[in-house]
């Protein structure tokens, strides 16, 4: 039986690094995610003859990258450097170039999922916790598609003349503004640079890696607990307001139908007095039993004559 190259036994033995990584390579492993979701972007081009350009495909990757979401599109550097374009989270504004030059490239976007957690072993982020899952944008040659070499593989360089790309998190993270996270870009030579956000959850490079946002770990649970504390309060004020406004409500209504009742009865006691104060006598003529009205006699005047 043949042994397996190192790079599939990497592939097997991924899962078990990413939840025990030794100290000395906790580094290492987002490079190695990287190779396999650039492995399947080329893959998807050599196989499935993805011909158009600007349009995203969805990749397949392996059971061992479960949870990682991965697309990947094509461009001519041409186009791309015109008329910038949109990748999901991501806005590669105009004037954005690679070099060496290529005809045509490809972009493969990343959404680490459950597995950004590789990333918190950087040493330059100790004391920070992630707030977000972590995205990448990374550029290849596309004219390596018919290449072996694992050197035409590595990735461009990218080149920002103007304006920087913009990383828009608000599609997968709520309202972190209570915790004012911070911009973390993962760089591809290791290091990690961190800055202010420009707006709420969108965070600006002028490169190309993975980006996050992170809190500083004390900042985390305070905040959360804050929060919790916050909303059990709210809950607390609105049961005992919609109380007081449920009783308050209820002695209106007690009040409305007395009133309404008390007024009826006086109407009616009112009405019943003045059918006996004015009722006619009864009296007989021969055998009957017939009303007749009081006698009034006119007073008499004298005239002046």
């Amino acid at each position: 039986m043949s042994r397996p190259s190192k790079p599939h036994l990497l592939l097997l033995l991924l899962p078990s690094l990413i939840m025990f990584p030794p100290p000395s390579h906790q580094t290492q492993y987002p490079r190695l995610i990287d190779r396999i979701v650039r492995d399947s972007a080329f893959q998807s081009y050599r196989t499935k003859h993805h011909k158009k350009t600007a349009i995203l495909y969805k990749l397949l990757l392996p059971p061992s990258l479960s949870g990682v979401a991965a697309e990947t599109v094509r461009y001519r550097a041409g186009s791309l450097k015109r008329y910038g374009a949109a990748i999901r989270e991501f806005r590669v504004p105009p004037g954005v170039f690679v070099h060496p030059y290529v005809e045509r490239l490809i972009v493969v976007r990343q959404n680490l999922g459950n597995l950004s957690s590789i990333y918190s072993g950087h040493g330059n982020i100790s004391g920070f916790q992630l707030v977000s899952p972590v995205l990448g944008l990374l550029f290849y040659n596309a004219t390596s598609l018919h290449s072996s070499s694992s050197k035409n593989l590595s990735e461009l360089k990218v080149l920002v003349a103007r304006k920087s790309i913009t990383i828009n998190f608000s599609r997968v993270v709520g309202d972190l503004r209570r915790l004012r996270p911070l911009c973390a870009v993962f760089k591809l030579d290791g290091n990690v640079s961190l800055s202010n956000q420009t707006a709420s959850n969108i965070c600006v490079s002028r490169e190309q890696g993975h980006f996050a946002l992170v809190v500083e770990s004390s900042k985390s649970t305070d905040g959360v607990e804050k929060e919790v504390k916050v909303s059990k309060w709210k809950v607390v004020v609105v049961s005992v307001a919609a109380g007081v406004f449920g009783a308050v409500l209820l002695g209106l209504i007690v009040v409305a139908v007395a009133s309404a009742r008390r007024k009826r009865y006086q109407k009616e006691e009112m009405e019943r007095r003045a059918y006996e104060e004015e009722a006619l006598q009864i009296s007989m003529v021969g055998h009957v039993r017939t009303p007749a009205a009081a006698v009034v006699r006119t007073v008499p005047t004298l005239e002046n004559n």
